[in-house]
């Protein structure tokens, strides 16, 4: 299942709270789980400072499980919005007979 997770800080978070050994750790992990398949692509949104995941799993909580493990979410700093995909079905309406 193909999944969208869209990072958000948590409330009561400060800019000085991301040290740089945490961005360094978080960076660590995510190259970890690049490879695997996990994350898919992985963009930094230009209208705030989040990032978005595209990422591949079973269902919606195997991504939770395994976003648990990335530093920022450990240190209670982000947490993710969850956004499930399915493939667009819109296109079997162009076959159907009326």
């Amino acid at each position: 299942m193909k999944i969208i997770a869209i990072e958000k800080e948590l409330s009561g978070v400060t800019k000085e709270m991301f040290t740089p050994e945490l961005l360094a750790a978080e960076a660590r992990k995510v190259w970890e789980l690049y490879p695997t398949g996990f994350i898919r692509e992985i963009y930094f949104r230009t209208d705030q400072s989040s990032a978005v995941l595209i990422r591949e799993c079973l269902d919606r909580e195997e991504a939770m499980d395994i976003l648990q493990e990335l530093p920022l979410v450990e240190a209670n700093l982000i947490d993710f919005e969850i956004i499930p995909l399915k493939p667009y079905p819109g296109f079997a309406r162009l076959f159907n007979e009326a």
